[in-house]
């Protein structure tokens, strides 16, 4: 899965990159509290309410981190000490304002540093190494992590909690937020619990460290020389380029194949030779597996995390380590998750069915002598999109120059959400590429309201580049009623850089991921609550986090908005009609198929965290039920599931496919008022709702404000093409028709 820098949370929950790359240690080079800065902090605030970026030094970085955690920490034992005194006179008094927004007070310059050096690490990685940003995302996320697993603090809003005061919606998900964090982080378990609690944790710090670290030998391992030119005939120049030995030979050869999942994914796709797609996906699938090398076995450390987490859950007072997950999920509980799944499965393995006995004809007829197999599919689905539907990822990229798909993309916003997006010149900045804009409410005041930089183009050398990752939402500082401040994000990517004069030419996935992280962006940018810890994708449940990007790429299906967002970048010619429509089928493309494959995962993750039974006859009776293929004997694909095992998606795989449920069903609403000539209040509705409410409501509140009602599957079964209403023929037998029928 793609990761997101979306807020302080996402950062420690989601992006696993840094928490791997410390296993490797690193050496800090300035000392950690740092000397005091009697010049005003580049990294704060300047008169124009911005960071100076370009004055950001690493040592004022990690410095300036130093004095601010000891800052946080130094003041939350002061608050824990003003908790105990415990008269009205000297103590709390109010939970609100005695200890919550003192909290803010004290977090808000550490967040707002830590915002910067993220941003940097990401943009201009010669300002901000990965060393240094380590040492000061360890720091900051220590400091940070104190005041949940404070007692008195708890105590104090524990028993406001529970003394019969009400409090705001806000006030309530505030509340709650630091008590469901702490008790977490097992602030409730006392005595011998909590010592094994800890070696429990610790032990399973190592597991997963174990798991990750012989995935990541087992990846390095394996490599396959291709040196006929023949077989790369198909392969499009970037990806070439990508896997040639040597750059000065990227048309000859030769070119190394690795089992990095983004080459994996590309190779089976354009690889027309059958043999060398197989041997690459057995390595894949085999890797760390008894199969293979037993030095680089996975299975017995994925037993272990299994057993390590399904103890921590119990000694936290929870059923299953599932049933802790759901804790933080908007789906609420694993009968409702497991009833929606199974409704999409109910739809989606006909439609798999149907998809891969075309995709075999169509192989067929194109010569292909053998039975489909999995590792077939990727390869035959390109060439049946290109030839049956016209689709040329491309050709079509003539017709996504970035200054027209940006500047579409704000018209969008602008008329959807009542707003204004204004570039603003002369802004300090960590490179010239990067611009700044303000963002103003469109029909009153011309005082900003939010603010957001855009670094868009690749730069060797210098970016952060993640395969098959192109683009990232940082939030730099969260709104905050009580500090007075306002939202200010960075959108950082990796697309193509303009040459010769000629624009900076996007593929489709390349748009996708753009609107992606730009609806990331305006749920941070446009939140209307008053605590930072609410604002934006803070306190927002894991699978409702991305549905603001979804929303926003589902906008991608109406034809309305890809005429705005293109024309040619020479002839300035709109893109031709059956190039919309082909765009339109690629989204449909295999769409049970696909749907299914992520329904096994999502189940598979599931009952690994539910059940106790072994890996192997977990995998052995569920594969069966998403998949039209047989389950290679040998495959092991569950010993290198990092996302899951070493990651922090265990029991939260579905969040994905949650997350796009929810987001079809709020594009459904668009649709629906746009045919009533209503888009725009119904964009005002979504402003209203999930942009301005970010954390401060429940996810499931949030959709009943907007949509009148709980979500549905039929919309994203609709989306994807594959809805099939069952009609009674009162006979006791049912008929279907297909939604276009």
């Amino acid at each position: 899965m793609a990761v997101s820098f979306c807020g302080k949370r996402i950062l420690l929950t989601r992006f696993n990159l840094l928490a791997n790359q410390k296993r490797h240690g690193y050496i800090v080079l300035v000392p950690e509290i740092g000397e005091d800065l009697p010049e005003r902090n580049p990294l704060s605030k300047s008169e124009n309410g911005l960071p100076e970026f370009n004055s950001v030094t690493i040592e004022k970085c990690v410095g300036t981190i130093g004095q601010q955690a000891f800052a946080v920490e130094k003041g939350v034992k002061a608050l824990e000490a003003k908790i105990a005194v415990g008269s009205a006179a000297e103590g709390v008094t109010d939970v609100i304002q005695d200890v919550l927004l003192p909290l803010e007070t004290l977090g808000a310059p550490l967040e707002t540093t830590w915002g910067v050096a993220k941003t940097l690490y990401l943009g201009n990685s010669s300002k901000m190494p990965t060393k240094s940003y380590l040492t000061i995302h360890e720091r900051a996320r220590g400091a940070r992590r104190c005041k949940f697993n404070s007692a008195p603090i708890y105590g104090a809003l524990k028993e406001a909690k529970n003394g019969g005061r009400k409090f705001s919606q806000e006030e309530n998900r505030l509340i709650n937020k630091y008590l469901l964090e702490s008790k977490l982080n097992g602030i409730e378990v006392d005595g011998p619990a909590k010592h094994e609690l800890k070696d429990v944790l610790a032990k399973l710090t190592h597991e997963r460290s174990k798991f990750h670290g012989k995935q990541e030998v087992a990846v390095k391992k394996f490599s396959q020389v291709i040196k006929d030119p023949a077989l790369m005939q198909e392969f499009p120049p970037t990806l070439l380029q990508a896997l040639a030995v040597d750059q000065s030979q990227v048309i000859k050869g030769p070119w190394k194949v690795t089992l990095q999942p983004y080459v994996v994914q590309k190779f089976l796709e354009y690889c027309p030779d059958r043999t060398y797609r197989w041997n690459l996906w057995q390595a894949d699938t085999r890797k760390c597996s008894n199969h293979t090398d037993k030095a680089l076995e996975n299975s017995t450390h994925l037993e272990m995390i299994r057993s390590l987490r399904k103890r921590q859950a119990k000694l936290l007072g929870y059923e299953s380590f599932a049933h802790m997950s759901m804790e933080t999920k908007m789906v609420g509980s694993i009968d409702s998750l497991k009833n929606t799944m199974n409704e999409l499965l109910q739809y989606a393995r006909p439609a798999c069915e149907n998809e891969m006995a075309s995709l075999e004809d169509f192989a067929v007829d194109h010569g292909f002598k053998a039975k489909l197999d999995l590792y077939d599919v990727p390869y035959w689905k390109r060439r049946q999109l290109a030839e049956c539907h016209q689709f040329d990822k491309e050709a079509l990229r003539e017709y996504f120059p970035v200054p027209k798909v940006l500047g579409g993309l704000f018209q969008l916003a602008e008329s959807l959400f009542d707003i204004r997006i204004v570039e603003r010149p002369g802004v300090d900045t960590w490179h010239e590429d990067v611009k700044f804009y303000d963002i103003f409410n469109a029909s009153k005041g011309n005082t900003p309201i939010a603010g957001f930089y855009t670094d868009l183009y690749s730069r060797e050398e210098e970016k952060i580049s993640v395969a098959g990752n192109s683009g990232w939402m940082v939030g730099i500082v969260n709104k905050s009623i009580v500090e007075g401040d306002n939202p200010l994000a960075a959108l950082i990517c990796n697309f193509p850089a303009p040459l010769y004069g000629k624009p900076s030419l996007l593929s489709l996935d390349d748009v996708n991921i753009l609107f992606h992280k730009f609806g990331h962006a305006l749920q941070h940018l446009l939140t209307e609550t008053q605590y930072s810890e609410l604002a934006g994708l803070s306190n927002v449940e894991w699978d409702a986090v991305e549905v603001s990007g979804h929303v926003l790429t589902h906008l991608l299906h109406d034809p309305d908005v890809i005429r705005s967002i293109t024309s040619h970048y020479g002839t300035e010619q709109p893109l031709p009609d059956e190039c919309i429509m082909a765009i339109q089928k690629h989204q449909k493309h295999l769409a049970g198929y696909s749907l299914c494959r992520e329904l096994y995962f999502s189940n598979l993750d599931l009952e690994l965290h539910l059940t106790s039974d072994y890996w192997l006859d977990i995998v052995k009776n569920l594969y069966p039920q998403f998949h039209t293929f047989p389950l290679d004997k040998k495959d092991a694909h569950p010993c290198s599931m990092t996302t899951i095992f070493s990651g922090d998606w265990g029991a939260a795989y579905f969040s994905r496919l949650w997350s796009r449920m929810v987001a079809a069903d709020v594009y459904s609403a668009f649709m629906e008022a746009k045919t009533k000539g209503q888009q725009s209040e119904a964009g005002l509705r979504y402003r209203d709702t999930f942009l301005a409410l970010g954390g401060g409501c429940h996810p499931s509140d949030v959709f009943r404000q907007f949509r009148g009602r709980d979500p549905s599957p039929k919309a994203l079964l609709q989306n994807l093409g594959i809805y099939k209403p069952v009609h009674s023929t009162g006979s006791g037998s049912t008929t279907t028709t297909t939604a276009s029928e």
